[in-house]
């Protein structure tokens, strides 16, 4: 079952994922989460991890940063140093973007019952262009995680 969606009711969930964001992070990596620049043209966010939405609401939450990022998000979960979290930082960055698509769906109102969540996918490389089959809206968040920039990312397919 989909929602009866437009793109209006999705413009004003950035402020959302937003939150669902900083919540995560402080919650499971003690780390509070800072606006970041508009853009982050020239940065090497080689890491993707993606989570699918399917249900009231379709689509994509997706989790961007770089492999030192990913490696830090893994030794703050893990509560490792970095040099031994390099093995495990995809799992971290995929469960932390689970972890955001829950906590926004949960935030969304009538849709915590109502919207399921694939296992996540991780993308590593910088190279690659997503594209959906169908009508969609995106809302990029850019943030600062301990200096390094990330990017969360919400397409919701019409």
């Amino acid at each position: 079952m989909t929602a009866n969606l437009d793109k209006g009711d999705c413009e004003s969930w950035g402020p959302v994922l937003t939150l669902a964001a900083r919540e995560v992070f402080e919650t499971m990596l003690g780390s509070v989460l800072e606006p970041g620049p508009t853009s982050f043209a020239g940065e090497e966010l080689d890491i993707t991890s993606m989570v699918g939405l399917a249900g009231q609401i379709r689509g994509v939450v997706t989790l961007r940063c770089a492999t030192n990022s990913a490696t830090l998000i893994a030794a703050k979960m893990l509560g490792v140093e970095t040099a031994a979290a390099g093995p495990q930082m995809c799992d971290a960055v995929g469960e932390v973007c689970n972890m955001i698509a829950g906590n926004f769906k949960n935030k969304i109102n009538g849709m915590g019952d109502g919207c399921m969540l694939s296992v996540p996918t991780i993308i590593t490389g910088a190279d690659y262009l997503l594209r959906a089959l169908t009508e969609s809206s995106r809302i990029d968040v850019n943030l600062m995680f301990e200096g390094f920039p990330l990017i969360v990312s919400l397409e919701i397919h019409f």
